[in-house]
């Protein structure tokens, strides 16, 4: 039984992370109205026609999503009974419901409605914490039979404010490249990492203020993360979940970076844009699960004083 609740964890998370990655390539590619004014019909039909790119892709991401949906819900459900007595469980079920239903709202008002480019802009993030949720639901499953356990982590204070100040400051910088894509802010500067734009000055607008704005907010959590990953390194070789874990959180910001750097000198490849969705993605998922250590670590910390005291 909780062999197949594995594998529908993993299939949900893995969904999510499509759903994500297809909202994203609805932007970019222009196709939020390929169904028109119509939700959830697609121009007022069940199998839309005539089916056009814009079409194919925006009725291929709401297919998507609303399967992923019916996955979560068995997910959650079938979570909840097998693996309920596990203090995170029903918090990260109601989240991911609650967060994924939201988005669903909000991708249905922006379709029907309309919305501010700055609303528009909430809906990626809204989605990563419905995916974070997944995830974190997925690992706790995994934890079951103990192979893969991480219940006796010790974090200090240090590593507690640089980590939950890092993730929180993360969901900014995902806010301002969401924000880059609904403002078509991609290429409005042509340099990078500076946007010089053949002369060096201040950026002269809205649109370069906000891929500027992104390009800073990028370039901060890439130096925040190397040196929470050197911190890492030096404290935390006995504790392999955060030494590894820190570590393979500097290669995907490390990637980001790289892949924001790419989308400027490729002009918009849409394959590296995707990427970049992609690498963002799992970096918070990663960090949401620093979070959930976090938690742990304070519980650890208390049980031991407690076996301390009651030694003497």
């Amino acid at each position: 039984m909780r062999r197949g609740l594995k594998w529908l964890a993993i299939l949900t998370t893995l969904g999510m992370l499509f759903v994500l990655i297809g909202g994203a390539l609805v932007t970019k590619t222009g196709s939020s109205m390929g169904c028109g004014r119509s939700w959830p019909l697609c121009n007022g039909q069940l199998i839309p026609s005539p089916i056009t790119p814009e079409t194919l892709i925006e009725f291929a991401h709401r297919l998507v999503s609303g399967g992923v949906g019916f996955l979560l819900l068995i997910l959650s459900i079938w979570s909840w009974k097998t693996i309920g007595h596990k203090r995170e469980t029903k918090f990260l079920v109601l989240l991911s419901l609650f967060f994924l239903i939201l988005q669903a709202l909000i991708g249905a008002a922006a379709v029907m409605w309309g919305q501010s480019k700055f609303i528009l802009a909430l809906h990626f993030g809204i989605s990563l914490i419905s995916f974070a949720s997944v995830f974190l639901l997925t690992l706790l499953i995994f934890e079951v039979d103990q192979k893969f356990d991480a219940s006796k982590i010790i974090i200090d204070k240090r590593m507690k404010i640089h980590t939950i100040g890092v993730t929180i400051y993360s969901y900014l910088v995902v806010y301002s490249g969401a924000l880059v894509r609904h403002t078509n802010s991609s290429l409005i500067c042509r340099d990078w990492p500076l946007c010089l734009n053949d002369a060096p000055a201040l950026p002269t607008n809205l649109y370069e203020w906000v891929q500027m704005g992104h390009r800073l907010a990028a370039g901060i959590i890439f130096l925040w993360i190397a040196y929470i990953t050197y911190l890492s390194v030096r404290h935390y070789k006995k504790q392999q979940v955060l030494y590894k874990g820190w570590i393979i959180a500097f290669i995907l910001v490390c990637l980001q970076v790289i892949a924001g750097a790419l989308i400027i000198f490729t002009r918009l490849n849409l394959y590296i844009a995707l990427a970049h969705a992609l690498f963002i993605s799992c970096l918070f998922g990663l960090l949401s699960y620093f979070l959930l250590l976090i938690g742990r670590s304070k519980k650890n910390m208390v049980q031991i004083s407690k076996d301390r005291f009651e030694s003497k």
